[in-house]
């Protein structure tokens, strides 16, 4: 099998394709018709954004905990970027890892973390007492990120980027 990291990206695109071409038709359809499915369709298409999301995060942090023979690869990950003095990546990666805890876990720790530099963050972050992103958009489904298609491609390429420093630092690290 190739590398996950080189595989992710093109998952990634390809399944955001998908949904765009059956998004585009479900909006097309719209124009005549406000049936539940419809909205039901757009929802679930947002929705499947998020868990493509989740999945690939969730999916790399078990390719880092076995490559790297670790208990926590997240944490082993972050240690060798931060000794490759690789600042940007590696505040990039605590962010979207932040990111990745609020859709699954909802507000806490990594919640609060993000709220707190909500203005810097490179994607949108509901705050507290905000109920939407955008107020009136049908297919809003109900999670505290706004996990759009630039969202989901940028962990795709955080992944890769990752990835790529960890092998720079062990060069026998296959993900």
């Amino acid at each position: 099998m190739h590398q996950f990291s080189d595989l992710v990206y093109r998952s990634t695109a390809f399944s955001l394709g998908t949904l765009s071409e059956v998004e585009s038709k479900v909006i097309d359809e719209l124009q005549t018709s406000g049936s539940t499915t419809l909205v039901k369709t757009l929802q679930m298409i947002q929705l499947q954004k998020a868990i493509i999301a989740i999945g690939m995060f969730s999916l790399f942090e078990s390719i880092i905990q076995d490559g790297l023979n670790c208990s926590n690869g997240f944490k082993e990950a972050k240690k060798i970027i931060s000794q490759s003095g690789n600042v940007s990546l590696s505040l990039r990666f605590e962010d979207f890892i932040c990111a990745v805890n609020v859709l699954k876990h909802g507000k806490g720790r990594s919640y609060n973390a993000l709220v707190a530099k909500a203005n810097n963050l490179p994607f949108k972050i509901k705050l507290p007492g905000e109920e939407y992103f955008d107020e009136g958009d049908v297919a809003e489904v109900s999670t505290l990120i706004e996990v759009d298609d630039e969202f989901a491609l940028a962990c795709a390429e955080l992944i890769e980027e990752v990835s790529n420093e960890i092998r720079k630092a062990k060069p026998e690290y296959f993900s």
